[in-house]
């Protein structure tokens, strides 16, 4: 039998390596974790920018347009809705379940300068497509000045 030296800090870089990645599972990755039926579930987003407008992706598969809000109030986007299950399934007759149903909700910061009351919204094969024009930015504004022309007096001599 051979003697090991003990390193107390080795021990404490695994015990932190194994609970950073316990917290990374659980709190920082929520679309791994999403909720089932009932709780609120997270949805994928793309936002993006062009030089006119400001174009946002939500992927919603199985969702009918008109089970989806969509509000913008001040710069903050919010899209909620729910999914429900269209056939009553007993839950101990699942080998697997995957699909999320519930209430889903995401909000997001927009960028500032936007035309908010032209955003056009298209749904096509449970993508979302919002876009939402650029305001027109204010150009700088040049200000002359006018000079009073004075008057010289003359002093008496």
């Amino acid at each position: 039998m051979s003697i090991v030296r003990w390193e107390p800090l080795a021990e404490m870089v695994g015990l932190r390596r194994e609970m950073d990645r316990l917290f990374g599972d659980s709190f920082v990755n929520p679309y791994q974790t999403m909720g089932t039926m009932g709780e609120h579930m997270a949805i994928p987003l793309d936002v993006y920018q062009t030089a006119d407008e400001v174009v946002v992706k939500a992927c919603l598969p199985g969702v009918k347009p008109e089970d989806v809000d969509i509000s913008i109030s001040g710069d903050t986007l919010t899209i909620k809705g729910e999914t429900s299950v269209e056939e009553e399934i007993k839950e101990e007759d699942y080998f697997c379940q995957e699909q999320k149903y519930g209430t889903f909700r995401r909000s997001v910061v927009l960028p500032t300068n936007l035309k908010t009351s032209d955003a056009e919204a298209a749904f096509d094969n449970g993508i979302l497509v919002l876009t939402i024009p650029r305001a027109e930015e204010e150009k700088p504004k040049t200000i002359k000045i006018k000079a009073k022309e004075t008057k010289k007096i003359e002093k008496a001599k």
